[in-house]
């Protein structure tokens, strides 16, 4: 074969012998090193593995069209408001929006300010703010978060679905009127295992309990030293070591040495825990931190204390010399290693500045044996439609010279798509499945096109007569696959639920079509209508 006069052939080729090694390699790598892999890599979602999906709105209010001036200071008066509210500074936020210049005092639509939890009222809210020095009604408060804190919470949820190690997961949004919701799908896994996932902020502390003295009177404070942000070089959870001198589960984990490092090596020197507080700490002061004397470090995760540790002696001299803050590196311990790994999935993926409100949400089970039926049924479903163009295309041309290559053309365009889906990590399901039977139907309607083209007109005498014919049939087929490109997009971008999935196959395969496999079709038929002859004359020219 003349590689030049068939480098579409070729290319094709290339494209599924790519798809091969995407599908079919792990596995095969697998076999030859005495691992584990499935098979065929492909990602399957909710609908054809099984698991769970929630759909839940953020907890939280926002007051909308905000006055802020040029004096306004954010840390100020977020650490007022949340002081109004009874709140953490955390759970409130301001957001300037855009186009407010220096010494605008009128409002501006992208200003807000969030409140991220259940007790508080809008009447609250608002006087809270009225009380800070803002012209706010409770006409402007609205119940929901705003779409910055969406994204956030949409990414973070994303890397820790990632991080638990669950493939397939999904995270994204929903809206129902005005109303919006976080729905996460998570393949393979039960209600309460993905509830755990995703439950809390997943904000992680180091708090410092210790003493001091006020009128006289010994009393107890808690202060905040380190959080997911503090940190890095996080190691995996590990079960207790008692060769190493750790009786516990624990994370490896090491401080940024970007002042972090310092800051809390000095903070705990002033406190005393270097000193007279080394091993101080209770036992089981975990249980009750708050009644608990002497002094302890509290491993802190979605506001509950998991681990409360003494300072050892090794660690407190490392402070006092210096040491400590050039290799800031020690381990964080919990109660069970359950906990350990989920300490470690909150500190890679970081924390979300709201929690998903599980009781005004829904939650959807789908079990495993369900799903095995669905993907059974998907399978057939394609080998029917594949079948029925199969029979229809046979009865058309009664040749198999032109059937066939027609046949096995939109088979490879079938074979190409799944390993894209492999190669993206796309997690397969029932609108993706339906997608790639559209493709089936647009591919080989598209090569009925191309062969009734050149083969309807009388015979293909010369190489020019077969290109003039393809490239007739090909721009019908072009502005076919503009038409369909157009009408699909939009569902790639809007919150559609399934139509998404469905059109993301869709538009893939069509382009996939008109770059790949129609052009590749064409050699193959031009190869098939001209003589040697011709074929040597069409190189030359």
């Amino acid at each position: 074969m003349n590689v030049r006069e068939n480098w579409r052939v070729v290319l094709l080729v290339l494209f599924t012998l790519a798809s091969a090694g995407i599908l079919f390699g792990p596995f095969v790598a697998a076999q030859a090193t005495g691992g584990d892999a499935r098979p065929v890599s492909l990602d399957y979602g909710l609908q054809l593995s099984g698991g769970t999906q929630i759909r839940a709105p953020l907890v939280g209010m926002t007051a909308t069209d905000v006055e802020f001036t040029q004096n306004t200071s954010f840390p100020e008066k977020r650490q007022a408001i949340a002081n109004e509210l009874g709140l953490e500074p955390s759970q409130v936020r301001l957001s300037a929006g855009g186009g407010q210049r220096q010494g605008q005092t009128q409002a501006q639509s992208g200003n807000t300010i969030e409140v991220f939890s259940k007790n508080v009222t809008r009447a609250e809210f608002a006087t809270a703010l009225q009380n800070n020095g803002f012209d706010v009604s409770q006409d402007q408060i609205r119940d929901g978060v705003t779409a910055q804190t969406r994204e956030t919470v949409v990414n973070v949820l994303s890397d820790k679905i990632n991080e638990g190690g669950i493939s397939g997961g999904n995270v994204k949004t929903a809206a129902a009127g005005s109303e919006y919701f976080i729905v996460v799908e998570v393949p393979n896994a039960g209600e309460q295992e993905v509830k755990d996932l995703i439950s809390g902020t997943g904000r992680v502390q180091i708090v410092a309990h210790y003493p001091v003295q006020e009128n006289g009177t010994t009393v107890y404070r808690q202060t905040p030293l380190l959080n997911n942000s503090d940190f890095t070089d996080i190691g995996a959870a590990q079960q207790a070591d008692p060769q190493s001198g750790i009786d516990q589960p624990h994370v490896p984990v090491a401080i940024r040495q970007d002042g972090s490092a310092e800051r809390y090596s000095q903070r705990l020197q002033d406190f005393g825990f270097t000193r007279e507080g080394i091993g101080s700490c209770p036992p089981n002061a975990d249980r009750n931190p708050d009644n608990a004397t002497g002094y302890c470090l509290y491993t802190v995760q979605n506001g509950r204390v998991v681990y409360a540790a003494s300072m050892g002696q090794q660690l407190a001299q490392s402070m006092e010399n210096g040491d400590f803050a050039q290799s800031p590196s020690f381990v964080m311990t919990t109660t069970n290693i359950s906990e350990a790994q989920q300490l470690a999935v909150n500190l890679r993926a970081g924390s979300i500045p709201t929690e998903l409100n599980f009781t005004a949400g829904t939650t959807y089970t789908l079990l495993p044996s369900v799903a095995e039926r669905f993907k059974l049924f998907s399978l057939i479903a394609g080998l029917v439609a594949y079948l029925a163009v199969s029979g229809v295309v046979f009865l058309r041309y009664g040749s198999p010279r032109v059937a066939v290559p027609m046949l096995a053309t939109a088979a490879a365009e079938v074979f190409l798509l799944l390993g894209f889906a492999s190669a993206i990590g796309l997690a397969l399901d029932l609108s993706h499945i339906a997608g790639f039977i559209a493709v089936i139907g647009t591919g080989v309607d598209d090569l009925i096109i191309i062969a009734d083209e050149i083969l309807q007109e009388g015979k293909v005498a010369t190489g020019k007569v077969f290109q003039s014919r393809f490239k007739k049939a090909f721009w019908v087929i072009g502005a076919a696959a503009a038409t369909t490109i157009l009408a699909m997009s939009p569902l790639t971008v809007l919150s559609l639920g399934d139509l998404t999935g469905f059109a993301i196959v869709t538009i893939v395969g069509v382009l996939l079509g008109v770059l790949v496999t129609r052009p590749a079709y064409g050699d193959i038929l031009r190869n098939l209508m001209l003589s040697e002859e011709e074929r040597e004359r069409y190189t030359e020219q």
